[in-house]
């Protein structure tokens, strides 16, 4: 079941249960929610690929809720959405485990361990934050225009 905590305004925020088809739900969310807002596509696949990602590595190793929250920055340059996100889209994946996740290097053959890679050299900005019962990884994209 997911647990949709606002859709309004300039922002969007889920809480999805910490098993695999939630990675599927936080996909189709983040994406319905960019399409709404009429985001440029290309934008919005990489948003999603991006949260896929790191809402993969949340359920790796945290077995709580995962956050997933997507503020857009406002249209005429000034508001809420501008602040938070610097003029540009910005996400956030929280989980309950306080450790910051740790970039690795991925050999040639291994399955996994590129996703904070990925989101390093495809976000204009990313990075944690610590919070009152956990941790969230954000990243930052630039929008067209």
């Amino acid at each position: 079941m997911i647990g949709v905590t606002e859709t309004e305004g300039d922002c969007a925020a889920w809480s999805f249960p910490a098993r695999p088809g939630s990675v599927r739900s936080a996909r189709h969310a983040v994406r319905d929610a960019l399409h709404s807002w009429g985001l440029d596509a290309a934008v919005g696949d990489l948003a999603v690929l991006l949260v896929s990602e790191l809402v993969t590595n949340a359920l790796c190793y945290a077995a709580g809720p995962i956050g997933v929250r997507v503020v857009r920055p406002h249209p005429d340059g000034d508001g809420p959405g501008t602040a938070a996100a610097g003029r540009g889209l910005r996400v956030e994946v929280s989980d309950p485990l306080p450790e910051p996740p740790t970039e690795r290097t991925a050999g040639p053959d291994d399955e996994g361990g590129r996703g904070l890679q990925l989101v390093a050299c495809s976000a204009r900005r990313w990075g944690t934050r610590r919070g009152k019962s956990g941790k969230t990884v954000w990243f930052e994209l630039a929008l067209p225009g």
